[in-house]
């Protein structure tokens, strides 16, 4: 054995030790950012950037892991928003019953749109899932009498959440739905972080890498694909019910395409190899929103630009450059 290959046979416990540190790095980086963001932050702001932390999660398990690039996200995101937020306007306001029915809407609206065009390939299952987004809007917007037509949803509650034996517990501080986003938020960090290291998610990568070669090894790809894009809006749903709680409106443009081109945005300014990099991406982008729109009025324009920037020269996204350097400084570490 020469010493090139001994040395890259001792480098590979190293290499393996340094990727669990740095899963548990993340890990910890974004317990500690709960714990933060409203320290430093004003806490609508946080609990937004929560929020859309799901959503973005939710958009990964198509795109980073999957290889669905879907431009229809924000079908799921309002309609769960809408469902919940109908429920809690008319005097429902058990938090179980709310979340319950956000999810569940959204995931049925996914499990309609995806058993129509789960086996479409590409540019077209693009633009099917942009399309079945603005026919949503449309339904959405034409329904006033339920929905609020262009004025949105107005009127919506906080929950209620009954506990045996404690009483009720109510969100209507706003410090208390921190709370309660923070729990719902690292339950789906959890969740999908382990469904995409799990066989399901093994055999979806595998799909999105050469779809044909996992087909012959006797998987059923278009089903496990369905499965995901179901989550996925399911997960969508619960986020949107959450922005109509903080915001207390569920406004029509949560539906529109430009919701969905944006947090494919946080995915990609994040990165799309790990969970934590689409929370991340909605963080800097709404921060960054906020910081060019006072600076300027067409402020799309400066963020298109940093988007570009960051697909030239960071295709792997924020998380994926702190990732490339861990790794690259554990190698030389191992040399040494």
């Amino acid at each position: 054995m020469t010493e090139e290959s001994l040395a890259a046979s001792q480098a590979i416990p190293s290499v393996k030790a340094g990727r669990r540190t740095f899963a548990l790095l993340k890990a910890f980086a974004a317990i500690a950012a709960v714990c933060v963001l409203p320290l430093v932050m004003p806490i609508n702001i946080a609990t937004e950037i929560l929020i859309y932390g799901m959503f973005a999660m939710a958009t990964n398990l198509l795109i980073g892991t999957a290889g669905l690039f879907s431009f229809g996200q924000a079908a799921f995101f309002g309609v769960g928003g809408y469902a919940a937020g109908y429920f809690l306007a008319h005097g429902w306001t058990s938090l179980p019953l709310v979340l319950f029915m956000a999810f569940a809407s959204g995931g049925l609206l996914a499990a309609m749109i995806g058993g129509l065009i789960i086996r479409r390939l590409g540019i077209y299952f693009m633009m099917l899932t942009f399309a079945f987004n603005q026919l949503v809007y449309y339904v959405i917007y034409s329904w006033h009498s339920v929905t609020g037509g262009e004025d949105g949803l107005a009127g919506i509650r906080r929950p209620v959440l009954d506990l045996p034996l404690i009483g009720s517990f109510s969100f209507d501080d706003n410090r208390s739905l921190y709370g309660l986003v923070c729990v719902l938020f690292l339950l789906s960090i959890g969740v999908l972080a382990r469904l995409v290291q799990s066989p399901f998610g093994l055999v979806l990568a595998a799909a999105r890498q050469n779809s044909r070669r996992t087909i012959s090894l006797g998987y059923h790809v278009p089903a496990l694909q369905l499965a995901a894009y179901v989550i996925a809006g399911a997960v969508s749903g619960v986020a949107g019910a959450l922005f109509g709680m903080l915001y207390r409106i569920m406004p029509i443009d949560s539906v529109h395409w430009a919701a969905s081109a944006y947090v494919v945005f946080m995915v990609v300014i994040g990165g799309q190899r790990s969970m934590l990099g689409p929370v991340i991406g909605a963080a800097v982008f709404i921060w960054l929103q906020g910081l060019f729109s006072l600076a300027w009025t067409r402020w799309p324009l400066l963020l298109g630009l940093f988007v570009i920037i960051i697909m030239t020269y960071l295709p792997q996204g924020l998380v994926g450059l702190a990732s490339q350097r861990w790794m690259r400084a554990i190698k030389r570490g191992a040399r040494v």
